[in-house]
This record gives structure tokens, sequence and C-alpha cells, in this order.
């Protein structure tokens, strides 16, 4: 057998999807803008030591923090009726599951479902940002064959540390301030800005630098074929590993 003698699950997206997607990112980063021009950006860190927190590890528990700080920009916009950004319904994701956080925006009469992954980076960091792990081969492949109209939206949110003197306690107050954002639709991200990591199960589905992204339009079974050309170009599988998880996982009709 050879991959291309495979009788696939081919999906089929929706005519409005391409449109559907800008108008979810243009929202998204119209949101995180409006939070950093009207200075709601910063997360100060408060705690008993006086010396502040320890700045050279910081950025290892940025992540989670940055996330509930996304999560609560989305809900308070969301609470506002009528709000500005089309902005209907939020719900956070539990740690396992596919995104961080959910996202229903109304375009006209239709509701349009987002599934939002938060990555924080730091801005004084280089190498922050290289290649990320964003989500799991398996589980974004079954993602497009049980919905074609699946969106993933990669939210990169830049940060920067720095402590200040807190002129009523006299301790130190680690701030984390968001500086940069971006917003990407993952199934429209270039071939050449996606990779595959084996390690973790059937692997992980990376960018080599969430910093710089092209993109590039395609269908939702082409980016399927590409997720599997990616996986089959590892060293590490092979198309007997792919033909079981297309099998376990119904991407090809038996």
């Amino acid at each position: 057998m050879k991959y291309n003698d495979m009788l696939f699950k081919i999906p089929q997206e929706s005519s409005a999807y391409e449109s559907d997607s800008s108008f979810v990112v243009s929202m998204i980063e119209s949101i995180i803008k409006n939070a950093i021009d009207t200075n709601n950006n910063k997360i100060v860190l408060n705690t008993n030591l006086r010396l502040g927190l320890p700045m050279e590890n910081i950025n290892k528990i940025a992540g989670p923090i940055i996330e509930a700080w996304a999560f609560e920009i989305f809900y308070n916009i969301n609470i506002e009726a009528n709000n500005n950004y089309h902005l209907i319904n939020v719900e956070s994701c539990h740690r396992l599951d596919k995104a961080d956080v959910i996202l229903q925006f109304k375009k006209n009469d239709t509701a349009i479902t987002a599934n939002v992954d938060s990555k924080a980076t730091a801005e004084d960091i280089k190498s922050s940002g290289k290649s990320p792990n964003i989500t799991s081969y398996r589980r974004i492949r079954t993602a497009y064959i049980e919905d074609p109209d699946f969106m993933f939206i990669i939210l990169s949110l830049k940060h920067k540390v720095y402590s200040e003197r807190n002129a009523q306690t006299s301790l130190i107050d680690g701030i984390m301030e968001i500086v940069k954002y971006n917003a990407y639709d993952l199934k429209f991200i270039s071939e050449t800005d996606i990779s595959y990591n084996p390690a973790l199960g059937a692997g992980q589905i990376q960018i080599k630098d969430i910093h710089y992204v092209n993109y590039q339009k395609r269908s939702t079974w082409e980016f399927c074929q590409l997720l599997d050309k990616k996986y089959l170009n590892s060293s590490k599988r092979t198309f007997n590993d792919w033909y079981n998880e297309a099998v376990k996982n119904k991407w090809i009709k038996l």
C-alpha cells in the first residue's frame, strides 16, 4: 500500500471560510491592540520579597499568566452588550484541550467559532518563539476531518518583564507588559514555516519562528495533506505508522 492508494475522507470547507478567517483574525488583533493602546497590557506580580522576583527565571512562568490575561481581555469585551468586535461568547478550555480559549464572533447572521491558542514569547530573549509546540498532529488532523471549517488561531503575544518599587509597600513589583501581537490561522501558515516534531505521542506541529510567519492560502484538504507530508517525511515515522493513525482516527475509508 502507498499513501496515494488510500481512499481518503476529503473535507470540504464552506466557501465563506477564508473571509471568516480574515474577519476573526482582524477582530482578535483589534482587541489586543486596544488593550495595549489603553494601557491595559500590564500584569503586576506582587510578592513579599524585598528584592523582587528572580527576573532571570520569570519568563519560565510567563506563559500561563499571559494566557490568563488574554482570557480576561476577551471576557471583559464579551460582557459588553453589542461590543465593537462582534464577540458573542468566550469559553475557557481545559489544560489538555486543543486550544486555550474558544471565541465566537457574529458576522452578519452567522456565528463563527475560533479555537485560540495563546503563545507567550519574551521580547528580550532571542530564542524565544523559535519552534514552539503548537498542537498534536493526531488531534489537529482529526479536527479538520470532523469539522472542515475548524478554525485554529495562534495568538502570539510578545512581552517584556521588568521590576518597579511599589511606593506603598516599599517592595519590588514584577511587571509583565504585552508589547506586540500577531494572530495567525494555522491552516494558512506557509509550508516552510511549519515543522513536525516526532516527540510526544503522534508528534507535535511546530512553527519555526512564531514572530516571522508567511501566509499561504489553501483548502482544508490541502492542509491535511501537508500535515501528512510533514509526518511521513520524519525519519522516525513510517507509512505503517501513518496508516495505523489513519485507521484509528478514521481519516480513510475502509
